[in-house]
């Protein structure tokens, strides 16, 4: 085995699903990715010590929720003591997209009931992003956690070193909150540049100009709602035309 690993690496194929160096291939794989998690984990954890709290809540949240838009709301949420039952409707808004990451992501590939819960609950959007390409539907199971792992060590480090440093930044910094936006713009550019389907990213943009328009701030579930119509009439056509053509 060890006579072939050579002619594999010429011929540009990983190793094999059991080979050790599934686990090197995720974390390289992630790591691009990771470095620019970093920032954001870093904005994240000084804004949990400038609103109030104590810095080891910033590895708390990141440890447990795992869910960087989240995050950021429930800081708000947090320091303004809202009700349980409103967190709950705000994380299931915020994170219903994952729904659909499953329908894609290689989840067919974790074979255990605790790994299979651990992908599931690491399941973000960098992974995912990372795991769309054809051929990562027959990654190994050591492969895919690989690349979460690394992103989860690597977002609860970057968050609780800037928690650890967010005392030692003025109260006069402003814009940190945008920094979940922008990454999510940074994002959706690079999944479009991916897939190259215009009408994906289009849709969601009506759908928000719409709700904001017809119901002001109460604007996130209306947009939902149609953006996810869209969704599942664009995945219904697009099996009722695999069918036709089979």
């Amino acid at each position: 085995m060890t006579l072939k690993s050579p002619v594999l690496a010429a011929m540009g194929q990983s190793p094999s699903p059991q080979h050790p160096g599934q686990i090197r291939l995720g974390v390289t794989h992630s790591l691009p990715a990771v470095l620019g998690v970093i920032p954001m984990g870093v904005a994240f954890g000084v804004l949990v010590t400038q609103s109030g709290l104590e810095w080891w809540w910033a590895t708390v949240f990141a440890a447990v929720v795992f869910a960087g838009s989240l995050e950021f709301l429930l800081i708000g949420l947090v320091t303004a003591t809202a009700p349980l039952g409103q967190v709950a409707v705000t994380a299931f808004l915020v994170n219903f997209r994952h729904v659909f990451y499953a329908l894609s992501f290689p989840l067919h590939q974790i074979h255990g009931p605790v790994a299979k819960t651990y992908s599931t609950f690491t399941l973000t959007d960098e992974a995912w992003a990372l795991t769309t390409a054809p051929e990562a539907q027959s990654w190994s199971r050591r492969r895919i956690l690989a690349i979460q792992a690394t992103f989860q060590v690597g977002w609860v480090g970057s968050v609780t070193l800037g928690a650890l440093g967010g005392a030692l930044v003025p109260d006069s910094i402003v814009g940190l909150q945008f920094a979940v936006t922008a990454f999510f713009l940074v994002l959706a550019i690079d999944a479009f540049l991916v897939t190259r389907s215009v009408p994906i990213p289009l849709v969601a943009v009506i759908s928000a100009l719409v709700g904001h328009r017809l119901f002001g701030t109460q604007m996130l579930v209306p947009a939902l709602i149609m953006f996810t119509g869209f969704l599942l009439v664009r995945y219904a056509l697009g099996r009722r035309n695999a069918g036709q053509d089979g």
